[in-house]
């Protein structure tokens, strides 16, 4: 196992709305980790493959390409295989939440807006 005490945890956030990634940062400023911030689905697979993060919060609906698309490209990349997603996003239709959960497997799935609560427990689930 390795030492996690030496090196902060990283969690990239892949959302394109500039304030909720500011509300995201916020929510979680006191557990010590460090938010890496992406604004595209393209720049959010640059800085998961630049910083293998232990977690991704990951937006579906982005400017340049899907959230599905990012998720499916890290789940082919072995080195970023089995990093947990949780999927934070308006699209909160049966389909899409049976289909996060059960068939593509995301960490978790909430709906915007959530509880501060549910994103924080959400986050130290997947750190667990």
């Amino acid at each position: 196992m390795t030492d996690q005490s030496s090196k902060a945890r990283k969690v990239v956030v892949v959302e394109d709305d500039e304030d909720f990634m500011q509300l995201v940062r916020l929510i979680l400023a006191d557990l010590e980790i460090e938010v890496v911030p992406a604004l595209s689905g393209r720049l959010g697979l640059e800085a998961i493959q630049a910083h293998k993060p232990d977690v991704v919060i990951l937006d579906l609906m982005l400017p340049d390409m899907n959230g599905w698309e990012v998720y499916m490209q890290m789940r082919q990349d072995p080195p970023l295989a089995d990093i947990p997603v949780i999927i934070l996003t308006v699209l909160g239709t049966r389909h899409d939440r049976t289909f996060g959960t059960h068939v593509a497997k995301v960490h978790d799935y909430l709906l915007k807006p959530c509880l501060p609560s549910q994103l924080r427990q959400s986050v130290l689930s997947a750190l667990a």
